[in-house]
């Protein structure tokens, strides 16, 4: 049996319940709203492809749709990229900004997010464009310029609190991931380890590199390790790179991603915040534990 979840931005959530009616009635089931006006979900619609129904109804309206199985919907692990998914930001770019390549910098790592280049190789030439940055830039970039993404916190620390492990898996750098991970509420933090000597960037990261491989044997090592069925798993990403852990995962969720992600994911959140993935969960906004 599965569930049609259809979620609008709380930030702006231009969802009428008129339009959610509709839509109920095209595709039959049971409808239940998970938080008033903003999210429900329909259970065991009857209508075939559903969710192409509902889009189609939505037209332009900002509202995420989401099929998802109704057994083990709520998950017991979840696997997370970094940058640009649970912070607003590509660290390296911000890193890059700091000494004013930018926007060369940048231009790779877009390239390689949506899996135009071998991401190792991008990783090594931006980090090679990095050689001789003083290490204190890397504290300055992380106060002053990287943002956590709405709904981050209450994702991370409600599923936590309902019994869940949480592991933030980046291809970005462990003196970002680590402090990013430890204030959302990650169980454990993996990423690259920027090479540092006399307090400059050598220009060299430690190898091997944390890409596409390690974040799909984070997933597949961690359920194991937990002796989880595969289907109580959830991973979440936008580049190119995440796409293997998104593809393994019981449920793997596109989140403003690149098209090549959004094209092969199981889901996509493309108008919301994090807490998306709460409500895809049918986990209604009275028990979540609220981020502060």
């Amino acid at each position: 049996m599965s569930v049609l979840c259809l979620i609008a931005n709380p930030a702006d959530p231009m969802f009428e319940i008129g339009l959610a009616a509709a839509i109920h009635r095209e595709i039959g089931g049971e409808i239940n709203w998970l938080n008033h006006g903003i999210a429900c979900e329909i259970i065991a619609p009857k209508a075939p492809d559903p969710a192409a129904i509902a889009r189609a109804l939505l037209t332009d309206a900002p509202v995420d749709v989401a099929l998802v199985p109704e057994e083990n919907r709520r998950k017991k692990l979840l696997i997370a990229d970094m940058d640009s998914t649970m912070i607003e930001q590509e660290c390296i770019d911000e890193l890059a900004d700091a000494i004013g390549i930018k926007p060369e910098i940048a231009a790779i790592t877009e390239r390689a997010m949506r899996g135009e280049l071998d991401f190792e190789a991008a990783l090594d030439a931006r980090v090679a464009l990095l050689k001789g940055l003083d290490e204190a830039v890397i504290e300055r970039c992380l106060a002053e310029r990287v943002t956590i993404m709405s709904g981050a916190k209450t994702l991370i620390r409600t599923m936590k609190a309902r019994g869940a492990t949480t592991i933030l898996v980046s291809g970005g750098f462990t003196r970002f991931a680590e402090p990013i991970a430890a204030e959302i509420g990650f169980d454990r933090a993996i990423a690259n380890v920027l090479e540092i000597e006399s307090g400059k960037l050598t220009g060299m990261v430690t190898k091997p590199i944390v890409g596409s491989d390690t974040k799909l044997q984070t997933l597949l090592n961690a359920t194991a390790e937990l002796d989880l069925a595969p289907e109580t798993t959830l991973a979440v990403g936008d580049g190119a790179n995440d796409l293997a852990m998104i593809k393994a995962a019981g449920i793997g969720f596109a989140y403003h991603a690149k098209p090549i992600v959004a094209a092969a994911a199981g889901a996509r959140i493309d108008h919301n915040d994090l807490t998306a993935l709460l409500y895809a969960q049918g986990i209604p906004r009275a028990e979540w534990v609220i981020e502060g």
